[in-house]
């Protein structure tokens, strides 16, 4: 029977240090003093999410239910928690941890995403409409490369390769990408690249929680690995445990990494407006 009822899961769990050790996610970067989550949330529950998750951490767990509580909106609030043995480890698992702490508490189809960047609202609106009319095939929203690399630095982007009924045939993560280097590294900048966002379903969880099982007893006592959610989303495909279907993005992506970064977003959205249709090149991160 298709569910109505879809989920927003938000991997909120990290601090970063190059942001001062505080949350990215309550940068107030918006035209109306909006944080970053709360401008991300107002874009993506415009388009009929019925329920939001927050995967918090232990620096992170009183913060968000402090601002949130049990709803946002009208729209309930459930919060998952990635934990991790400070004695044995340094940080969390990694995104692919994250995803599987909602294992027991999800219920419903649901789009999972990083907590502190920002999306657009056609971007969920795409992932939202594929999970009200796929009842098996999981999705996600490709940007084009050249969207997301910044003027200056490099990044690691998860690389798409597709057939030509726009079902993913690999996802590659490519190590150190900038504008000059493209060729060399075999993209170009018009590929589509992960940035995270995924449409799946509860029982994906299962085969996800298999690779991270595995993944932590293989390296069982390094105390920094962490295991990513595009690697074994690739997995995933790689051994037909799933059919990802790709959409090309309507919207850009963007993100922040340092202090100075929240002035700079918020004076371009402050001239774009709430409702812009396009955003600034990527702010490296």
């Amino acid at each position: 029977m298709e569910s109505k009822e879809i989920a927003l899961v938000l991997m909120v769990a990290g601090l970063s240090s190059r942001f001062g050790g505080r949350p990215k996610q309550f940068a107030v970067i918006g035209p109306n003093q909006e944080t970053l989550i709360e401008y991300s949330l107002n874009q993506a529950l415009k388009t009929g999410f019925t329920k939001i998750i927050f995967i918090v951490g232990n620096k992170t767990e009183s913060l968000f239910k402090e601002k949130f509580g049990d709803a946002y909106k009208n729209i309930p609030i459930k919060y998952a928690y990635q934990m991790f043995d400070e004695k044995e480890r340094e940080k969390p698992w990694g995104s692919l941890d994250a995803v599987c702490s909602v294992k027991e508490i999800i219920k419903t189809p649901f789009v999972v995403c990083n907590g502190d960047d920002i999306y657009g609202e056609n971007t969920f609106k795409t992932l939202l409409n594929h999970l009200k009319s796929n009842k098996k095939e999981t999705a996600t929203v490709g940007f084009p490369l050249k969207s997301v690399i910044p003027e200056k630095g490099k990044v690691n982007r998860g690389i798409f390769q597709i057939d030509e009924k726009n079902n993913i045939i690999s996802l590659t993560e490519t190590i150190g990408i900038d504008s000059e280097n493209l060729e060399e590294k075999k993209t170009n900048e018009n590929d589509l690249c992960s940035m995270n966002i995924f449409a799946l379903f509860p029982k994906n969880l299962s085969d996800l929680q298999k690779i991270l099982s595995d993944f932590k007893e293989k390296n069982k006592g390094n105390k920094i690995i962490e295991a990513y959610l595009p690697t074994a989303i690739n997995e995933l495909i790689k051994s037909n445990k799933t059919k990802m279907k790709i959409y090309p993005a309507k919207d850009k992506w963007y993100g922040i990494t340092n202090p100075e970064d929240e002035e700079t977003v918020r004076k371009i959205l402050k001239s774009e407006g709430v409702n812009r249709s396009s955003c600034p090149r990527a702010i490296r991160r």
